[in-house]
């Protein structure tokens, strides 16, 4: 070992002295996360407000730490919740087991299940970290309509096949370049969260859960 061997080990240290100090005011002004910033989940709702989500547990066989729960239900003409034959009747997210890995959203066949900007997930109550269905629910946009209800937009195969374009018919295609794009503030999921090959979302992202 030669002389100038320590010195080096303690080259970052050296070098970061120099460098000036950062602080955060947080939480009064808390950072804005980048834009692909994987948080707190969502299910996401089609134009008319009824849930994408249709029961078939990908997401929870996808999560390597088993902190997703769903239990599907069957849609009736009495009761509608989603397009097509099923619906996730129980939906729950333990964030006390959540790595937020992103696995279930890629799994995920109808990009109902996506992630937020949100990152306040701390609490010091056990119980409040089991997130339920209609906390994780998107809310309702002007023109939605509260499921149960029937198909507004054509059969389910125009829900799914023709997604983007319901979604600019209903007026939620547009994307700014700022922090938050003016999608964003009326309440759209970001787009550039998607995976390639998957539709538009016509979501609501919620920074907060008190705005939820």
């Amino acid at each position: 070992m030669s002389f100038l061997d320590p010195v080096k080990g303690f080259g970052v240290t050296f070098a970061t002295m120099f460098k000036p100090v950062v602080t955060e005011d947080y939480p009064k002004k808390p950072e804005q996360p980048a834009p692909r910033y994987h948080g707190r989940h969502q299910l996401n709702r089609h134009p008319d407000g009824l849930e994408k989500c249709v029961g078939c547990e990908l997401c929870a066989w996808a999560c390597p730490a088993d902190a997703i729960f769903v239990e599907g239900g069957d849609n009736t003409d009495e009761a509608r919740y989603s397009p097509g034959e099923r619906y996730g009747k129980n939906y729950q997210i333990n964030y006390l087991r959540c790595i937020g890995c992103g696995l279930c959203i890629e799994a995920c066949p109808t990009r109902s299940l996506t992630m937020t900007n949100e990152y306040e997930l701390a609490d010091d109550d056990r119980q409040r970290l089991i997130y339920t269905k209609d906390m994780l629910l998107a809310p309702l946009l002007p023109g939605m309509e509260q499921p149960p209800h029937p198909m507004r937009l054509g059969d389910e195969h125009d829900y799914y096949a023709k997604g983007p374009e319901l979604v600019r018919q209903a007026g939620g295609g547009r994307t700014g370049d700022g922090a938050r794009s003016e999608s964003q503030q009326a309440g759209q999921e970001p787009p550039v969260a998607a995976p390639q090959g998957a539709d538009s979302p016509a979501a609501v992202q919620v920074r907060t859960r008190g705005q939820s």
